[in-house]
Parts: C-alpha cells; sequence; structure tokens
C-alpha cells in the first residue's frame, strides 16, 4: 500500500511537472489578430500584445494571461464589450482598453466578467470611453488593481455607465484605481466579503453606490468633486475607515439602512452634507474629523443605539441637523461652537452640549425665517428657550464634550481648497 501511494504521487508530480512544461508563451504584433492567438492557446499559456493598435472585440474562454508590452491599444469599435471574460482564473495587465458599445441593456464594458470566471486579476490597465468600465457578476475572488477607468465623458449621466460594477461577488479586491467622468465610480450590489482599497474616484455621480451587501471594508479611499461620496445603503457590518471624502455637492458619506458597522479615522471635509445618516443603529463612529461642511450631520429616520463619540466636529456652518422625537446621547465628542468650561480641569466641559435649540428648528422648517436670524424677537425667543424646558426640542445631546479636538493636524483641513 505505501509502494502504492508512493507510486501515485509521483505520477501526480510528474503530470504537474508535465503541464508547466507545456505552457508556452506567445507574442502578438501589431497586423496579427489577438483573438487567433487566444483561440491558438492553451490553458496556462502567457500572450504578450506587442505596442500597437488592435482593432477587435475579444473573448478570453480559457485560464490565460494577457499581458501588455509598451501599452498596446484595443479597441472595440464603439460595439460590445471590448474584452469579455468567460473562464476562470484568466490575467490582463499593462493594457489600454478603449471604445466599448453604449448599450446600456447590454450593459457594454470595456472587460465584462462573466458568472463563474472566478479569480480574474485586471491590473495596470487604462479603460477609456468605455460604457462601463469594467463589468463583474457572480465571480468569486476577483482582484481589480492599480487601473485608470475613465468613462464616456461626452454622455449625460444616466447615459453612462458606472466605472467598477460588482454584482453578485464574494471576495474581491478593488485596490488602487482611479475612476472618473462614469456615472458612479464602485457600483456595489449583493457583494460580500471585499476589499476597496486606496482608490480614488472623482467627478462622478456617486463615489461609491453601494446596497445590499455585508461585511466590506473601506480603507484609505480619497472620494471629491461628485454629487455624493460614499453612499453606502441597505447593509451591515462594514469597516469604513480612513477615508478622505471632500468637496462633494451633496453627502460625504451616506449611511442609510445601516447596522453593526464601524465608521472610524474617516475626513470629511468641505460637502454640503458631512454625514448624512438615516435610519442606522447599533453602529459606531469614532475618530471622525467632520469639517467645513454646510451641515455637519444630519441625523434623521430613526437613528438610534449607535456609539458615537472621540469625533471632532469642527467649523460646520450648522454642526447637527437632528430631525427625531428624543435627545440622542453622543459623549465625549469635539464642538468646535461648544462654549463651555472646565473648571475641573479633566478634559472635558463642566456643563453639556446640545446640538440644536427651538430657534433652528424653526428655521430648519422655514427657511424664510433666516431673514430675521439677528433679530431682537429670534434672540429673545433663544434665550428663552433656554431657560424653560418645555421649549427645547429634541437634539444631540454630549454631557462630556471635549475641550480639546482629537486631530492635533485638524487646520490642514480648515484651509484646504478644492
Amino acid at each position: 500500500m505505501r509502494r502504492n501511494h508512493r507510486h501515485f504521487g509521483w505520477f501526480v508530480s510528474a503530470l504537474l511537472l508535465s503541464g508547466a512544461a507545456t505552457a508556452a508563451t506567445l507574442a502578438v504584433a501589431p497586423g496579427q489578430s489577438i483573438q487567433r492567438v487566444i483561440d491558438a492557446a492553451h490553458a496556462g499559456d502567457r500572450i504578450q500584445v506587442a505596442a500597437g493598435v488592435y482593432r477587435e472585440n475579444l473573448r478570453i474562454d480559457k485560464p490565460l494571461t494577457l499581458i501588455g508590452v509598451g501599452r498596446p491599444t484595443i479597441d472595440g469599435g464603439l460595439k460590445g464589450d471590448v474584452i469579455r471574460v468567460t473562464a476562470p482564473d484568466v490575467k490582463i495587465a499593462r493594457l489600454i482598453v478603449v471604445n466599448s458599445g453604449s448599450d446600456l441593456t447590454a450593459q457594454n464594458a470595456g472587460i465584462y466578467i462573466q458568472p463563474g470566471a472566478d479569480r480574474a486579476e485586471v491590473s495596470q490597465c487604462d479603460l477609456v470611453y468605455n460604457l462601463f468600465g469594467l463589468w463583474i457578476e457572480h465571480s468569486a475572488n476577483v482582484t481589480i488593481r492599480e487601473n485608470l477607468i475613465v468613462g464616456k465623458r461626452d454622455l449625460p449621466s444616466p447615459e453612462r455607465g458606472n466605472g467598477i460594477q460588482i454584482y453578485n461577488t464574494t471576495g474581491a479586491h478593488i485596490i488602487a484605481n482611479t475612476v472618473s467622468y462614469a456615472r458612479d465610480g464602485i457600483y456595489v450590489d449583493v457583494s460580500h466579503h471585499a476589499q476597496f482599497i486606496g482608490n480614488r474616484i472623482h467627478n462622478v455621480r456617486y463615489g461609491t453606490h453601494y446596497m445590499n451587501s455585508y461585511y466590506n471594508t473601506w480603507d484609505g479611499n480619497e472620494v471629491y468633486h461628485n454629487r455624493g461620496g460614499l453612499a453606502l445603503m441597505e447593509t451591515r457590518n462594514q469597516i469604513v475607515r480612513n477615508n478622505r471624502v471632500w468637496g462633494n455637492t451633496d453627502h460625504g458619506i451616506m449611511l442609510r439602512t445601516i447596522q453593526d458597522s464601524l465608521i472610524e479615522n474617516n475626513v470629511v471635509e468641505g460637502n454640503q452634507r458631512g454625514l448624512f445618516i438615516y435610519d442606522a443603529e447599533y453602529n459606531t463612529l469614532r475618530g471622525n474629523l467632520v469639517i467645513n461642511n454646510h451641515v455637519g450631520v444630519h441625523l434623521w429616520g430613526g437613528s438610534i443605539n449607535n456609539r458615537v463619540s472621540g469625533n471632532d466636529f469642527i467649523q460646520n456652518k450648522e454642526q447637527i441637523r437632528y430631525v427625531a422625537a428624543d435627545d440622542v446621547a453622543w459623549p465625549r465628542n469635539y464642538w468646535s461652537n461648544y462654549f463651555g468650561w472646565d473648571q475641573r480641569g479633566r478634559g472635558t466641559g463642566d456643563i453639556p452640549y446640545k446640538s440644536n435649540d427651538l430657534v433652528d428648528r424653526l428655521t430648519w422648517r422655514y427657511p424664510l425665517v433666516k431673514v430675521l436670524m439677528n433679530s431682537p424677537a429670534l434672540q429673545t425667543l433663544r434665550l428663552i428657550a433656554q431657560q424653560f424646558p418645555l421649549l427645547s426640542v429634541p437634539g444631540v445631546f454630549d454631557d462630556a464634550p471635549r475641550m480639546k479636538p482629537v486631530h492635533a493636524d485638524w487646520r490642514q483641513w480648515s484651509q484646504h481648497h478644492d
């Protein structure tokens, strides 16, 4: 028995060595067809494409490596997908991929990774003027790394596709890509256990449009000059940390119908609304710098049972806009508009911080009231509301506000310009 097992092991090793020995490196030069070489190749082969322009639509139906030498261009001729991957273990690198079709129903893409194409890798490619930069569907452990993705910039936003579209995937790694002029930068739906790290997204509708997905990590991304930054909706068990979200015309980070997630150490600067929190429960927000936004936090829709502590809310025109029936406790945060004192020397204020009063609520409901903001009538109303609890309105309540910000370097963001 031992002798038979040993012989079987030698046989398997010989097969593996034989497979490695037969893997070939094939070359394609301008004037030749890449597709013909793909069709003739064997699983595991490496195809090197020399610099030049190749006007064809490719289909990769076996495990291969397709790599550019000198940045060759694959031009899809404004029809269909430029490259469609139908097999697992395909690697594509160092190509310029341009001119997909514009059919949203057909989901035309620069590179389409179709169901079952597990472990696909796309790296260091330029995907330019494609409807969707990459469409990834029902594939596991895909890696998309260090690509430049620019959409069909001349089309109206609703007619564009997304830079990276991920649907029904597990274990994706989306790392260090730059995405611009698509509809949404990264669109994620029903995709779990993924990592989105070090991406740069600008000039799209939503930097991230994200729904129905669990156990994912967003770390170290920069999202700016969009309508919205990170939009995380209908989700749970997220880690959202170390992102820089600035200069977006609506929200910086939207947390909508989200549970059991960690949002920490993000910089949210210069947006219309820094954090938009709606129907969010059992989340932890800590160590975030929310600065120079028109509204620091818009809190709404039953957002309760969250742990919010150790954040800095600095120089927002309106620190908190809170719409609810009861006070919410957010202890030990720093508020730049807190005017209390610390006679005990404990680093926290002796009197609580309250985010808004009756006058604030009036101006939210009736914006025209703002023209009377400095009038004696409104000043008197504010004073009366402070003295008589019956006139108080619900808000965010901090019974131990920090006297100093957590972020000692916050001033670099206070002078930040778009």
